[in-house]
């Protein structure tokens, strides 16, 4: 079975990310929106299930999958979302059904390409209405190309972007070439990944470093939106930034803002 449920797999961590991704005055979800999930010691991941609400979950709403399937089914051009379905489906308990969300992909594709000796996990899929905006415009697929400030610079890294695919299967397999091909290129994961017309996603190594990025990328939205309004944006040039990203105590920041709980 690639799903089962185990609620004594999910930490204690999650499920304060959860309820921090979801809290309503953040504007990041509304109803059940989103999705998180964490990597465990055995290579599983631990992803939240379809319809819950993460302002809410438990442990209860979880499920945990095995990689190596779901990423076959991404990678296969003929996978259809029935399959994807059935391999998210970890049965019925207590009456209710318990399935992986539909965006689990996105969480299992993170989780299995990163680079190996990296430590644990942690995503966090959102829609903030501010993001989702930009996504939503002419301005989406160059919006994040260049930096527009240095704390951005710091907390998000090189963002990827990867255009609309109807969620389920069909942005699984795309997710899936998008990431592979960034991780081939740099040998690492994006921080954040941006979907057209659809929302974020945040990865770190700490629940705090999701709950980081998600809010950088928002005020990172609200600034282009901002400069747009006014005539454009005047990104910070990329040499000054890898110049920057090179620096020790630049380094270091990153890695103590990736501990921190935002």
């Amino acid at each position: 079975m690639t799903a089962v449920h185990a609620p004594d797999l999910v930490s204690e961590d999650l499920v304060a990310l959860s309820h921090a991704l979801g809290e309503p005055g953040r504007d990041l979800v509304i109803l059940a929106e989103g999705n998180t999930s964490r990597t465990l010691p055995d290579g599983r991941v631990v992803v939240k299930a379809s319809g819950s609400n993460l302002a809410s979950v438990t442990a209860e709403d979880f499920v945990v999958v095995d990689t190596g399937p779901l990423i076959e089914l991404a990678k296969d051009p003929a996978s259809t979302q029935t399959a994807l379905t059935e391999a998210l489906d970890a049965g019925e308990v207590g009456g209710k059904r318990r399935r992986g969300s539909i965006e689990a992909l996105v969480h299992v594709v993170m989780h299995a390409l990163k680079p190996e000796g990296s430590p644990e996990l942690y995503v966090g899929h959102t829609h903030p209405t501010d993001v989702v905006g930009l996504l939503a415009s002419v301005h989406a697929a160059t919006a994040w190309e260049d930096w527009v400030y240095s704390d951005e610079a710091v907390v998000i890294g090189r963002p990827l972007y990867v255009p609309y695919a109807s969620p389920g299967i069909d942005l699984g397999r795309l997710y899936y070439e998008a990431v592979a091909q960034r991780v081939a290129e740099t040998g690492e994961l994006p921080q954040l990944v941006l979907l057209g017309n659809h929302g974020i996603v945040a990865t770190a190594p700490t629940a705090g470093g999701v709950e980081g990025i998600s809010a950088m990328a928002v005020k990172g939205a609200r600034v282009r939106a901002s400069a747009y309004a006014v005539g454009g944006v005047a990104p910070l040039s990329r040499a000054s930034v890898e110049k920057f990203f090179a620096r020790d105590d630049i380094a270091e920041r990153r890695g103590n803002l990736a501990e921190s709980r935002f």
